[in-house]
């Protein structure tokens, strides 16, 4: 027997059970099926849980859970979520006067006073009628929604599980309104989100106990165990749930395995310093796995676990300063504070003298250099370090380089800073983040933070899927640098590489000018922006969004690059922009382009919208860090970076975003060698792993494997009209290799096909530019093939049915970008509107197919999507074109009918559907009228009873009726269904239905007329 999706639903239930969840089967319980709180469990817990408060405020609290002011959902979730961690303030008369308290909905603090239910069947109306797989109630609100789909069912997985639970969200959306976690499972692949996530954000949980060991292939109990132990779950709806408001929209983010265990661990670790050492240690998550919010989290958790102390969060510049600031502005609700800037260390002491508790101080390390004396002896303090490796954390003195505003490189004279904010926090703790390791000779990060705490690493981000990995493609032969250029890179990297010497200073300077002469020179950049615009439109403009980065050796190289692109493409004003810090020495022409604060905040809005015409952003040091686009997959480096501002910088490309491969970082100044030295000191796994990017020696073989193997899967079909054809050919070509994958013996090549030829898809996306033309456009022949197949198998699109021409429109996209195309295929016609299956030329048209087997799929793809709308109106229609389409596909599958003869039936079935939509025209029925009408005549003798206009007056009567009461809940309880059968029965009993001996046919008007109630009522 398969192990159906019933059976893992009560495998589910038993875990639960064993959690100590109780079990509750919908359908038993008696409750209004339009409420979607559990209220007995919801009443008794408020009682329970808030001894000290009135039936006043307990109503109060009632009346606020079940009325929300009018607005999104998400609005509605975030006012939920807020009462949910943090109670509903109630009023209440008490003696005449008004009061007001909290009523708390959960006791965090005592597991077992709160009540846990996992409940399945449990149907809830609003727009439509829907019965969610499972739901968890805590006290009474129904906090967690999962849709299971049964492993054993090839055709479903918990992809569509996804589908089913952003339908739910219109047709229940009530439901969602308390909710706080969506899970989506089919056993194998089980991943938790939240009403905001997309597909790509709902992540798996891998442990029960924070170890990373065995992540890669967790069992499905250890997700379930791992998040949804009482405690735990409470711990997450607590701590690990938030809102981050990004203008209009509104994201709620639920924490991530390695999130939650490596705060927890954070505070764990934090508690200890405080009472010890001060140094609260190092948390080192790989960039683009969530830092930020983890640091959102960890300061929220502070709060009680020591008893709200003040933070002081320390960035090294002011723009990362502007970003993580502004990540914890957008949480300032789940964090119950406002964060505040420190304008100067003056402004800072005064923010530290102003509390004892409390607060949220953002920094830059630049304001504790401007003296040492003590700011705060309090040891409540917690300082909070992002990017903790850096130099300027160190204990000792040394030169600082940097370069001013104007590109000019500068000394200067530092006393480590770590140093100084030990002086003037002497009794604070201290905890460093960093999304790149410590370098082993920075034994001062050490001195000051402590040991690590926590490590995510890139290879264990990319293998959970919370990052991409970054691949990297050299271009430098194609600038044809002369060897003295090659030298002065090199020598860049040198001076990057040590704490100058005062004495080295003004030779480096020498040699940086002369290298930013050549580098900036007018021939240099003409060869650098030509490459950079052949390669971008050939091979990266089409792919994903379009969005991509060029990074600038200096201000006015980037403002070079600009004007360049603007020359060749002078229609790109609005694709490309320029985004740097301005200067009072710039030329008056810069102004208007660098623009103002506001504008470069407009620049990033756009960048980060993946509909905006902004496609292209030439950088020099901005948005280099902390700045994300999901959908940004391309970087082009013409500046010399190494260790920690390299890798920084080639993150930005690591971001998920839907099939996203990876990222491409395209090479202009030989960055490979810093590369392999950042690397270094990463974990063993992630050198193995990641230390070797170049797409030539691992994207490229791999496109090359794929590319084998779907010419293995097709080898007895010859394809080799595709090339050099016209578009006509092309297409028959494309359809039919379709066809000869549908092919019923096929079966297992064609599952197989469709992974293989999306892995070849996302390989040829990272070395497209290296793979070759008869290559590229043989791997174009492989996708739109697989688009077709996923197409006709309602497997992609988000459960979108089929639609020819947008078959059409896919291929012809397909064709242009990949092997530049501009023909048109059409699988059919050249007609544009959508087809019908009562279109009696279109039937004509695929019977006379040549493909017969696509012709076969598009025939039962098209008529059962029509059995499905029969279903939810007609009973017997639907069960009788069920069975004759059911019957001929069997027949089909056994090798008894050929393709004509399994097409033949199946016309002759569209055919007798179109005849049954007209009967009840002719009969003047409408489509309801007509599913009693037919359902009252069934049994074929029942006509010989009876006159026909005698069985219309029944159907016409019965419809009314039924219309008439549809207020009554029936859906209810036993009770109210059994009413509603008297109803009918009776009515039946006065016109002498059914004649004697035909008992059987009431059975059937009454299973027609439930089925009426079910789709008809719930709307």
């Amino acid at each position: 027997m398969p192990y159906t999706e019933e059976k893992y639903e009560n495998a589910i239930i038993q875990l639960f059970e064993e959690m100590g969840y109780t079990h509750a089967y919908g359908p038993a319980i008696d409750r209004d099926y339009r409420i979607p709180l559990y209220m007995d469990e919801l009443t008794a817990a408020l009682y329970r849980l808030n001894p000290t408060l009135p039936d006043d405020a307990i109503s109060d609290a009632l009346f606020k859970l079940q009325n929300f002011e009018n607005g999104e959902l998400v609005q509605k979730n975030a006012v939920f979520m807020d009462y949910l961690q943090n109670g509903i303030e109630v009023r209440y008369t008490d003696k005449g006067e008004e009061r007001s308290a909290i009523c708390y909905l959960v006791d965090y603090a005592n597991t077992d006073n709160n009540s846990f239910i996992v409940a399945n069947q449990w149907t809830f109306i609003e727009n439509d009628e829907k019965r969610p797989d499972v739901l968890l109630f805590i006290n009474g609100l129904p906090v967690v929604l999962m849709e299971l789909k049964s492993p054993s069912r090839e055709e479903t997985d918990a992809s569509e599980a996804y589908t089913q639970i952003r339908n739910y969200m219109h047709s229940i959306p009530s439901m969602f309104i308390y909710n706080a976690i969506c899970v989506m499972s089919d056993l194998s692949e089980n991943r938790a989100g939240t009403i905001t996530s997309g597909e790509d954000r709902y992540m798996e949980w891998k442990t029960k106990d924070g170890s990373y060991e065995n992540t890669q292939f967790a069992q499905f109990d250890t997700f379930f165990e791992g998040i949804f132990t009482k405690d735990r779950l409470l711990d997450i709806l607590k701590n690990f749930i938030l809102f981050s408001n990004e203008g209009l929209q509104s994201y709620k983010i639920l924490a991530g395995y390695h999130q939650y265990f490596a705060v927890r661990k954070a505070i764990e670790s934090t508690k200890k310093a405080t009472v010890t050492d001060g140094k609260g240690g190092v948390f080192w998550h790989t960039q683009g796995s969530g830092k930020s919010l983890s640091m959102v989290f960890y300061a929220h958790l502070l709060q009680s676990a020591l008893e709200s102390p003040t933070i002081v969060v320390i960035t090294d510049r002011n723009d990362l300063d502007d970003q993580l600031y502004s990540q914890f502005a957008k949480c300032k609700a789940f964090l119950r504070q406002e964060p505040v800037h420190a304008e100067s260390r003056e402004h800072l002491k005064t923010l530290l003298d102003g509390r004892k508790a409390n607060g949220i101080i953002f920094t830059t390390m630049q304001k504790f250099e401007e003296s040492g004396e003590p700011l705060s002896e309090r040891r409540n303090i917690i300082v909070m370090a992002d990017e903790a490796h850096r130099g300027q954390y160190g204990l000792t003195e040394k030169i600082k380089m940097t370069k001013n505003e104007d590109g000019e490189l500068v000394a200067r004279k530092v006393i480590g800073t770590a140093r100084i904010i030990r002086d003037t926090l002497p009794n604070a703790t201290y905890i460093g983040f960093t999304g790149t390791p410590i370098s082993r000779e920075d034994r001062n990060t050490r001195e000051v933070f402590g040991d690590y705490i926590d490590i995510y690493d890139m290879t264990q981000a990319v293998e959970d899927g919370a990052t991409r990995p970054v691949y990297y493609e050299s271009r430098v032969m194609k600038l044809k640098l002369d060897e003295n250029t090659l030298k002065l890179i090199d020598t860049e990297y040198e001076i990057m590489a040590q704490n100058a010497d005062a004495d080295v200073i003004e030779k480096s300077k020498r040699e940086l000018g002369q290298m930013e002469a050549i580098l900036g020179h007018d021939d240099t950049i003409k060869s650098l922006v030509d490459d950079i615009l052949d390669h971008y439109e050939s091979y990266r403009e089409n792919l994903l969004t379009g969005k991509a980065m060029i990074v600038a050796y200096s201000r006015a190289i980037a403002m070079k690059i600009y004007k360049r692109i603007l020359e060749i493409r002078p229609g790109w004003e609005e694709k490309v922009a320029v985004v740097m810090t301005a200067s009072n020495k710039d030329p008056e022409e810069w102004h208007s382009i660098i623009g103002n604060k506001r504008h470069k905040e407009e620049l990033a809005t756009k960048f980060k919208d993946n509909d905006s015409p902004l496609k292209i952003a030439i950088v020099v040091d901005m948005w280099l860090t902390g700045f994300d686009v999901p959908s940004l997959a391309t970087m082009y480096v013409y500046k010399p970076m190494m260790g920690y501002n390299l890798m920084q910088a080639i993150a930005r490309v690591n971001r998920v975003f839907r099939d996203k491969e990876g990222g491409l970082v395209v090479d202009y100044v030989g960055i490979a060698g810093a590369l392999k030295q950042a690397m270094s000191d990463y974990t063993v796994r992630d050198k193995k792993n990641y230390g070797n990017t170049d797409i030539a020696k691992v994207a490229y073989p791999k496109f090359q494997e794929k590319l084998q193997v779907c010419r293995d899967l097709l080898h007895e079909y010859d394809y080799s009209a595709f090339f050099g054809g016209n578009e006509l050919t092309a297409g028959r070509t494309i359809t039919g290799a379709v066809n000869f994958l549908m092919d019923r013996k096929r079966e297992k090549d064609r599952e197989s096909y469709t992974k293989e030829a999306l892995l070849l898809k996302q390989a040829l996306s990272l070395c497209s530019s290296i793979a070759e033309e008869d290559e590229r456009e043989e791997a174009a022949f492989f996708e739109a093939v697989r688009v077709l197949l996923m197409r006709i198998l309602n497997q992609g699109g988000g459960g979108k049915k089929l639609s020819l021409p947008e078959i059409n429109a896919k291929i012809n996209e397909l064709l242009k970008q990949s092997i530049k195309s501009d023909g048109v295929i059409n699988l059919f016609s050249d007609k544009e509107q959508d087809f019908s299956l009562f279109d009696p030329k279109f039937l004509e048209e695929i019977s006379k197919m040549k493909e017969k087997n696509l012709a076969v799929e598009l025939l039962k793809r098209l008529i059962a999507e029509q059995v499905h709308i029969y279903k939810r109106t007609n009973l017997v229609k639907s069960e009788k074109f069920s069975e004759i389409m059911q019957s001929a596909m069997n027949r089909y599958l056994n090798g008894m009918l050929t393709n004509e003869e399994v097409i033949q039936e199946m016309l002759n079935l569209a055919k007798q559907i179109r005849e049954a939509q007209k009967a009840g025209e002719d009969l003047g029925l409408t489509a309801d009228e007509l599913a009693f009408y037919d359902a009252l005549t069934k049994p074929q003798a029942i006509k010989d009873f009876y006159e026909n206009e005698e069985l219309i007056a029944i159907t016409k009567e019965l419809a009314d009726t039924l219309r008439r009461n549809r207020t009554i809940d029936w859906q209810k309880r036993e009770s109210a269904r059994a009413r509603m059968r008297m109803m009918i029965k009776k009515l039946l009993k006065s016109h002498r239905y059914p004649p004697e001996g035909m008992d059987d046919a009431v059975a059937t008007v009454m299973q027609q007329c439930e089925l009426w109630a079910d789709n008809i009522m719930s709307l």
